[in-house]
C-alpha cells in the first residue's frame, strides 16, 4: 500500500522525515517570530538595523496601546466582526440548503447547477473587480457593511456548497426515505436529520470562511473607502506614517488582527479536524 506508514519505513527515512518536519516548522515560524519581536521594538532599534536580535528596549505596552491611540483600530476590529460573522452564518445557511438539494434531489438541472458552483470557484476574483464595484454602486451598497456582507456571502456560497454537497451525498439515502415514511416534511428532515449529521463539516467550514473573510484585503480596498466601514486588514494601512513607516506599530497591529482567526481555530479545533477527516475512513 502506498504511501507506507512512517513507522514501517527504514530508519534513515524516519530520521530524515522527523528532521524535515522540524526544519519546515522553523522556516514557517521564523517570519512570525520576527514580526512578534518587531512589535516589541522601538523605532530607534529598527532604524539601527536590529531586525533579528533581542530588542534593546522593550516597548510592549507602548506599541500595542499606540495602535489603538493613533488609529481607530477598535472600530476596525468591530467592523471586521460585523462583516465576518453574518457572512459565515449566511454562507453556511444558503450553502447547506443548496447542497442538500443538489445531493439528494434528482432534477434536470442538477448536474448543470453543480457544474456552475464548481466553475465559479475557478474564476479569478481580480477580473470581477470593476463589475462588482459598479454593481455595489448602482445598488447603493458601496462603502457599506451590508454590501460587503452580501458580496462575501455570494462569493463564499459556491465553495461552501461544493464542500457540503460531498458530505451530504455520502449520507445514506435510506435515512431520508425512512423519515419521509414516518411523515416528516422536507424542512423537518433537513433541520432534524441532516444538520446534526453534517455539524462537523459545518464547523470546519465556519473556521475556513471566518479566516477567509477576516483576512480579506483586496475587496476591503475596492468596496470600502471610509473609516466607519473599513475592516481591520485595510485599517492597518492607517498605521503607516506620511514620511516614516512605524514598523513596530504595523507589526503590533498585524498581531492583533491575526488573533481572532487563531482564537476561532483553537476554539473549534476538535470540530475542525473532525470535519476535515469526516468520511475519510469506513467502518
Amino acid at each position: 500500500m502506498f504511501p507506507k506508514p512512517i513507522e514501517k519505513t527504514p530508519l534513515a527515512c524516519r530520521l530524515s522525515y522527523k528532521a524535515g518536519v522540524w526544519v519546515a516548522l522553523a522556516l514557517w515560524l521564523l517570519p512570525l517570530a520576527a514580526m512578534l519581536l518587531t512589535s516589541f521594538r522601538s523605532l530607534t532599534d529598527i532604524n539601527q538595523g536590529n531586525y533579528w536580535g533581542i530588542p534593546s528596549e522593550w516597548m510592549v505596552v507602548e506599541n500595542y496601546l499606540g495602535v489603538f491611540q493613533t488609529t481607530p483600530m477598535g472600530r476596525y476590529m468591530v467592523n471586521s466582526l460585523m462583516i465576518t460573522l453574518p457572512t459565515v452564518i449566511g454562507a453556511l445557511a444558503i450553502s447547506a440548503l443548496a447542497a442538500y438539494a443538489l445531493a439528494k434531489y434528482n432534477f434536470k438541472l442538477n448536474v448543470a447547477l453543480f457544474a456552475m458552483f464548481i466553475a465559479g470557484n475557478f474564476i479569478p476574483f481580480q477580473i470581477l473587480m470593476i463589475p462588482v464595484r459598479n454593481l455595489t454602486i448602482s445598488f447603493g451598497f458601496y462603502d457599506t457593511i451590508h454590501g460587503l456582507v452580501l458580496f462575501h456571502i455570494a462569493f463564499q456560497a459556491g465553495f461552501c456548497t461544493l464542500f457540503l454537497r460531498n458530505f451530504i451525498k455520502a449520507l445514506p439515502t435510506s435515512l431520508i426515505e425512512a423519515a419521509r415514511c414516518d411523515g416528516a416534511g422536507e424542512f423537518r428532515i433537513f433541520f432534524v436529520l441532516i444538520l446534526p449529521l453534517i455539524r462537523p463539516a459545518l464547523a470546519a467550514l465556519a473556521v475556513l470562511i471566518f479566516t477567509f473573510v477576516w483576512n480579506d484585503y483586496f475587496w476591503a480596498l475596492v468596496l470600502v473607502q471610509s473609516d466607519g466601514v473599513r475592516p481591520v486588514t485595510a485599517g492597518l494601512e492607517a498605521l503607516k506614517g506620511q514620511w516614516v513607516a512605524s514598523w513596530q506599530m504595523i507589526a503590533a497591529g498585524s498581531i492583533l488582527a491575526a488573533m481572532p482567526p487563531v482564537a476561532m481555530f483553537f476554539a473549534m479545533q476538535k470540530h475542525f479536524i473532525s470535519g476535515l477527516t469526516m468520511g475519510a475512513t469506513k467502518g
